[in-house]
C-alpha cells in the first residue's frame, strides 16, 4: 500500500472522499459568488395613491344605484357586483379606472361575458326618489342595456340621512 501511494495512486475510498471535498468547496465558491454578485432586493413599495373623483376614494368600496328600474352596483377591491330587481346577481373583475378630467371609467365582462362598461363623472347626482344628492353621477351599460344613476363612497351612503348631500363621515359639504 505504502508503494501505491508513493507512486500517485490513492485507496479507492480516499480518492472518493478527495472528491467529495473537492466538489463541496467548488459549491460553496459558486453559491458565495451568486450571492455576492445577486441582483438587490426590490425596495420597500409605496401604497398607491388614492384615486379620487368628485372628492370619492375609488380605492374604497362605492356604491352606484338607480332607479326605474331598481338597479345596483358595488365597486369593491377586485370585483364588481350588479344586482337589481328581477335580475340576477353578476359579478365581474373590477379593472383599475381609466381617469380622463372629471370621468372615470371602467370596462369589464362577467362571467358568462357580457360587457360591462360604466361611466363615473364627478356632477352632483340627484336619484329622483328621494332628497338625496350624490356626488357622483353614474351611467352603466351592461351588454346592450343603458342605466343612469347616482354614485358614493358605500361609507357615505351607509351613513347618510334621508335628505341631504351624501358625503363620507368628515368630508366638507361640496
Amino acid at each position: 500500500m505504502t508503494a501505491d501511494v508513493a507512486a500517485g495512486f490513492l485507496p479507492p475510498v480516499t480518492e472518493f472522499a478527495m472528491r467529495l471535498i473537492a466538489l463541496a468547496a467548488a459549491s460553496i465558491l459558486v453559491l458565495s459568488a451568486c450571492s455576492q454578485g445577486g441582483e438587490p432586493s426590490p425596495a420597500p413599495t409605496e401604497p398607491e395613491p388614492p384615486v379620487e373623483l368628485g372628492g370619492v376614494n375609488l380605492n374604497e368600496p362605492v356604491r352606484l344605484l338607480g332607479t326605474e328600474p331598481f338597479w345596483g352596483i358595488t365597486l369593491d377591491g377586485a370585483e364588481l357586483v350588479y344586482s337589481g330587481v328581477d335580475r340576477p346577481e353578476q359579478r365581474a373583475p373590477l379593472p383599475a379606472p381609466t381617469l380622463q378630467g372629471t370621468v372615470a371609467t371602467y370596462e369589464t365582462a362577467t362571467a358568462n361575458g357580457s360587457p360591462i362598461t360604466i361611466m363615473l363623472a364627478a356632477t352632483e347626482c340627484s336619484d329622483g326618489m328621494s332628497d338625496r344628492t350624490y356626488p357622483l353621477t353614474a351611467r352603466v351599460t351592461i351588454g346592450t342595456e343603458a342605466l343612469s344613476g347616482c354614485a358614493a363612497s358605500l361609507a357615505a351612503i351607509m351613513s347618510a340621512g334621508e335628505s341631504g348631500p351624501v358625503q363620507a363621515p368628515g368630508q366638507p359639504a361640496a
